[in-house]
C-alpha cells in the first residue's frame, strides 16, 4: 500500500481550536484531560475534536505521537450519556496491544465521569467478555475478529452506539480486515457516526471510507510534512548482514543510557537476535505476535516500567505503542512497507520530546534507504561518532 493520497483528496476543514477550554467540554472531562497531563491541543486535536463532537463523519490523518488517540477518546467521553449504562461507542483497532492502550487512555481521561471502557480483543476468557456486557460498558474497544464474534451472537448490543471509530485505518484495511469492519458495520444503527484515523492515507483507504462515510469532514496532511520534527534520522553502513550484530553489540552501552526498540522484519530475526544479544551478556526483551497474550503483556509491562530497556519487536509493535521513555528506535531491518517506517521511528520522542532513528543498512539496503528519503521528502545522515550528544 505505497500509493499515497493525491493532490485531489484535499482537507475540507481549517477550523482550529486552540485550548481545550474553548471545546465547550465537561466539567469532569476537563478535569481528566488536565489530570492526564494535557495543557493544550495538539494540531490534530485543534483540529479534528470539533467535527467530531459536531456528529460530523471525520477522516483525520497525522504522523504518529502527536494525540490521534487523544483526539478521538475526548471525543467519545464528550458525547457520552453517563446515565445511560449501554454501549454508546465502539473502536476497532488492528492489535491487541493498541486495544488495551486506547482503554487506558479512556479510563484515565474519563476518570472522573466513571466511565466503563472494556477491551474486546483474543486471547481472553469469552465467558469475561460476556460477564462485562452484562454488568454494562459505555465503550468497547476491540479488534475486529473478537468485537465481530461478539456482536454477532448478541453478546452485546449495539442498539446504542452513536460513534464507531477505525484507529490505524490504513493498517486495518491493508490486514484484509475489510471485509470484517464491513460486517461490523452492517451491525450497527444506520444513524453512527464514523471516524478514520491514521498516519497514512493510502488512496485505497479513503475509497474504503467512502463505502462507510457519510460526506466526512477531512483532515489530511501532506506527506512532506510527515517526517518526524525532532527525531534525528541516521543510517550505519554495514558490508553484510553478520555485521549487524557486532555493530548492535558496540552500541548497546549507548543504547541502555535510555531506553530502546529494535525493529526487525520477521519473527524469526527477532528471534535469532534476541539469542546472539542475550550469548553476547547483553539483556534484552523481545516480543513478536506469535507469542501468547499473556507473555506480550508480561514483557511490555517491564518495558514501561523501565526494568526492560532493551526491546527487540517486529512491526507488531510499530504503531501505537506508546512508551514514554523510548528515545532510540533502531531500524535493525529497514522496513519491507515505506508506510511502516513513519510508524517505527514516531515510537521515539513522543509528544514533541526529541528522539532519535538509526537505519541498519547493507549493501543491498542502499536503494530502499534512498526510496524512504525520496518518499519522505527527508534526510538520512550517516551517524556521527557519538550518537549519546543526541539521546
Amino acid at each position: 500500500m505505497t500509493q499515497v493520497a493525491d493532490a485531489e483528496i484535499e482537507t475540507n476543514w481549517d477550523e482550529v481550536v486552540d485550548t481545550f477550554d474553548a471545546l465547550g467540554l465537561n466539567d469532569e472531562l476537563l478535569r481528566g484531560i488536565f489530570a492526564y497531563g494535557f495543557e493544550k491541543p495538539s494540531a490534530i486535536q485543534q483540529r479534528a475534536i470539533k467535527p467530531v463532537l459536531l456528529g460530523r463523519d471525520v477522516i483525520a490523518q497525522a504522523q504518529s505521537g502527536t494525540g490521534k488517540t487523544a483526539t478521538f477518546s475526548i471525543s467519545i467521553l464528550q458525547r457520552l450519556d453517563m446515565s445511560l449504562n449501554q454501549i454508546q461507542a465502539l473502536v476497532l483497532a488492528p492489535t491487541r496491544e493498541l486495544a488495551q492502550q486506547i482503554c487506558k487512555v479512556l479510563a484515565n481521561l474519563g476518570e472522573f465521569m466513571k466511565v466503563k471502557a472494556h477491551a474486546c480483543i483474543g486471547g481472553t476468557k469469552i465467558i469475561d467478555d460476556i460477564k462485562i456486557f452484562e454488568a454494562g460498558v459505555h465503550v468497547v474497544v476491540g479488534t475486529p475478529g473478537r468485537v465481530y464474534d461478539m456482536l454477532n451472537r448478541g453478546h452485546f448490543k449495539s442498539s446504542s452506539i452513536k460513534m464507531f471509530v477505525l484507529d490505524e485505518a490504513d493498517e486495518m484495511l491493508s490486514r484484509g480486515f475489510t471485509e470484517q469492519i464491513y460486517n461490523i458495520f452492517q451491525l450497527l444503527p444506520n444513524t453512527t457516526q464514523v471516524v478514520l484515523l491514521s498516519a497514512t492515507m493510502p488512496q485505497d483507504v479513503l475509497e474504503v471510507a467512502n463505502k462507510f462515510m457519510n460526506n466526512p469532514i477531512r483532515i489530511l496532511v501532506k506527506r512532506d510534512e510527515l517526517t518526524l520534527e525532532g527525531i534525528k534520522q541516521f543510517y550505519i553502513a554495514v558490508s553484510s548482514e553478520e555485521y549487524k550484530v557486532e555493530t548492535l553489540c558496540d552500541l548497546y552501552e549507548t543504547v541502555t543510557i535510555t531506553q530502546a526498540v529494535i525493529f526487525c522484519n520477521t519473527r524469526r530475526k527477532v528471534e535469532y537476535l534476541t539469542e546472539k544479544m542475550t550469548t553476547a551478556q547483553h539483556t534484552v526483551s523481545a516480543i513478536h505476535g506469535e507469542m501468547d497474550q499473556e507473555l506480550r503483556n508480561n514483557i511490555m509491562k517491564e518495558f514501561r516500567s523501565g526494568s526492560s530497556r532493551v526491546l527487540i519487536a517486529t512491526d507488531l509493535l510499530a504503531r501505537g505503542i506508546d512508551v514514554q521513555h523510548v528515545s532510540l528506535v533502531i531500524n535493525y531491518d529497514l522496513p519491507s512497507d515505506k508506510e511502516n517506517y513513519i510508524h517505527r521511528i514516531g515510537r521515539g520522542g513522543r509528544f514533541g520530546r526529541k528522539g532519535v532513528a538509526v537505519n541498519f543498512v547493507n549493501d543491498e539496503d542502499q536503494p530502499l534507504l534512498k526510496e524512504l528519503e525520496t518518499y519522505y521528502n527527508t534526510k538520512i545522515d550517516e551517524m556521527p561518532a557519538d550518537i549519546s550528544d543526541f539521546l
